[in-house]
C-alpha cells in the first residue's frame, strides 16, 4: 500500500477529526506531512507500556510498588545490578525506561562470550566447523570482519528460568550452571572446557585459535585460574533466586497491565 492510499483512507476514516485536531485542520491538504504524521502517531503509539510491554513478573508487581522480593531475591537483584560482581545489567537493562516502559532485560547487543563446545550438536562432529554469529557460517556479509566473529545477539532474561536449554549453542540446561560458569569461567576453566593434547585446559574450544581477543572479559569474567571468582555459591544462588521472579504469571494471574497501577 503506497503513502497516499494510507491517508485517504484515514482522511475518510473515523479517526479523521481527531489527526486534524492533532496535527492542523490544513493536515491532509499535504499528504506528505499528513505521512509523516501518521508515522510519528503509530512510532509513539508502539512506545506505550500498557499496550507493548504487558509483563505480568514478580519483578513487575514489584517495580509498580504491588510485591516485596525476598531477602535472597533482593540480594540477587542487588548481585545483578553491581557492576563489580554480577555486572548482569549492563547487557540485560533491569530499570524502567524512559516513557514507563517496563525493562525487557537485554539491551539488544552482540557480545562473545566464549561458550564451550556443545559436543551433543551433529555439526559440532566436525572439528574444522564453528558457529561464529556475526561473520557465518550461516551469514557470509561480516565474514571478513574477525573482529564480530563469536558474537550473539544478547537475549531477554524474562521467563530465563522456564527454558530448557541456554545460550546460542544449547550447551548448558540448568539456569545454576549458566549464573555459574560466568562467574567461574576464567577461575575455574578446567569446569568447563575440555583438556589439549599437552593435558592444558583448551579455553574457547567452540570458536578457532586467534580470535580469544574477541571474548569478553568484563565483570563476572576475568581472574586467574584458581583466583577468588566474581560470585560465591551463596551468590550464585541469590541471582539465580532473582531470576526466577521473571517469569510472568506471578500469583498465578496473567492480567492485563492496564488493569494495574503505572509507575
Amino acid at each position: 500500500r503506497d503513502d497516499a492510499a494510507v491517508v485517504a483512507r484515514l482522511r475518510a476514516g473515523p479517526l479523521a477529526a481527531q489527526f486534524r485536531r492533532t496535527f492542523g485542520e490544513a493536515i491532509f491538504d499535504r499528504p506528505d506531512a499528513a505521512m509523516r504524521g501518521v508515522l510519528m502517531a503509530l512510532e509513539v503509539f508502539q512506545q506505550s507500556p500498557a499496550d507493548f510491554y504487558p509483563y505480568t513478573s514478580k519483578y513487575d508487581a514489584y517495580l509498580r510498588k504491588q510485591a516485596v522480593l525476598t531477602p535472597q531475591e533482593a540480594r540477587g537483584l542487588a548481585l545483578f545490578n553491581d557492576e563489580h560482581k554480577g555486572n548482569c545489567a549492563s547487557c540485560h537493562i533491569s530499570k524502567i525506561g524512559q516513557g514507563g516502559a517496563f525493562p525487557q532485560f537485554t539491551d539488544y547487543g552482540l557480545i562473545n562470550l566464549g561458550v564451550p563446545r556443545n559436543g551433543k550438536l551433529a555439526v559440532n562432529a566436525d572439528p574444522a566447523y564453528f558457529d561464529l554469529g556475526l561473520c557465518g557460517p550461516d551469514r557470509a556479509d561480516l565474514r571478513e570482519h574477525r573482529e564480530y566473529c563469536g558474537r550473539f545477539r544478547t537475549p531477554s532474561l524474562r521467563n530465563v528460568a522456564l527454558r530448557q536449554v541456554y545460550f546460542h549453542n544449547g550447551g548448558f540446561n540448568d539456569l545454576a550452571q549458566v549464573v555459574r560458569f560466568y562467574a567461574q569461567r576464567d577461575t575455574a576453566p578446567q569446569k568447563w572446557y575440555p583438556r589439549s593434547a599437552d593435558g592444558g585446559v583448551h579455553k574457547f574450544d567452540d570458536q578457532p585459535a586467534g580470535l580469544e581477543a574477541n571474548v569478553n572479559m568484563e565483570a563476572p569474567f576475568g581472574g586467574r585460574p584458581g583466583g577468588q571468582p566474581a560470585l560465591s555459591e551463596r551468590e550464585i544462588a541469590d541471582v539465580v533466586a532473582f531470576l526466577r521472579t521473571l517469569t510472568d504469571g506471578y500469583g498465578g494471574v496473567k492480567s492485563d497491565i492496564r488493569t494495574r497501577t503505572r509507575p
